[in-house]
Parts: C-alpha cells; sequence; structure tokens
C-alpha cells in the first residue's frame, strides 16, 4: 500500500474521533508563524499552542516569498493577526544547497527544457542561519502589504533540543 493510502486509511480513524470541528476560522492567538516545511517541526506542539490558535505557513527554509506574504495578508488583513514568528530551524537543507546546484540536479534529472524553467527561480538557500531570519523579518518589516503595527518576531527552532531561540 502507498504510503498516501495509509496516509488516508490514518484519516479515517482521525476524523471518527474528531470533535472539534466548530472552531472559528480566526485565529485564537491572532499570530501567523512562517516556517519550514521540514518533518521534524511541530510548529503547534513546540510553541505550546493547540489546533484553532495560531496560522501555520510553511514552505521550504520558512522563507518569505511572495506566496507567503500572500497567505500573511489574508492572515493579517481578514482574519485579524496581530503578530508574525518568522520560525526557521538548525539543520536544514536550505543550507547544503546553492541555486546553482539545484538548476544543474534538475538538468540531469529532467532535462535541459527544465533546467532552463528551474534558472527563473530563486529557490532562496541561505548560508547564515540567524542572518536568514533577520532578512526575511526585515522583508516583512518593510513590506507595504504588512501594516507597520503588526509585530514581525524572528526566531530558530533546535531540531536537536526542541528550543525556540529568539533572534534579534
Amino acid at each position: 500500500m502507498s504510503e498516501v493510502k495509509k496516509l488516508f486509511e490514518a484519516n479515517r480513524t482521525y476524523a471518527s474521533q474528531f470533535s472539534q470541528g466548530q472552531l472559528p476560522i480566526p485565529p485564537a492567538r491572532k499570530v501567523a508563524v512562517l516556517t519550514c516545511m521540514d518533518a521534524r517541526i511541530d510548529p503547534l506542539r513546540a510553541l505550546g499552542a493547540n489546533l484553532g490558535d495560531i496560522h501555520v505557513i510553511r514552505n521550504a527554509g520558512g522563507r518569505v516569498t511572495e506566496d507567503a506574504i500572500r497567505s500573511l495578508v489574508i492572515s493579517e488583513q481578514l482574519l485579524g493577526t496581530q503578530e508574525i514568528l518568522v520560525l526557521h530551524h538548525t539543520d536544514c537543507g536550505m543550507l547544503t544547497f546553492r541555486n546553482e546546484d539545484l538548476y544543474d540536479k534538475i538538468s540531469q534529472r529532467l532535462g535541459p527544457d527544465s533546467a532552463k524553467a528551474a534558472s527563473n527561480i530563486d529557490f532562496l538557500p541561505f548560508t547564515d542561519l540567524e542572518q536568514s531570519v533577520r532578512d526575511d523579518v526585515e522583508t516583512l518589516r518593510n513590506s507595504p502589504l504588512i501594516p507597520s503595527d503588526v509585530l514581525v518576531y524572528g526566531a530558530i527552532y533546535d531540531v536537536h533540543t526542541g528550543e525556540v531561540i529568539p533572534v534579534s
């Protein structure tokens, strides 16, 4: 059985016991967290939040992208978010490559046409974890789409200890 089919099967058990279907749409704690898609991060548990408490927006590296900003604008403008946490993490795969490395891999696996299409994408790798957090926080603070009264914080999640370390 495929892993996705196993996930569907597990969902049947989850759904049969689900009792939180009446939660309101806006996040109760008025916080949005932008973090990485890394499977070792459980943002709700790591931050002491429950289902319905916070919005969680995930992408590779937890980077501030056009799509992340799109989600944050909806979260703030339509659903009342008042604070944003940019949460990167230790041992991140985004520290392990350059755009050119990924372009080469795509070329080898999918061919030159795919590599050409990929060359228009900045995959946003980084070499300095703390600086990547600072850069993304600054991008949000300077965005004309994020009001100045929305508080923006940065932190690093340690995948080995579970600790969240603020970045100033």
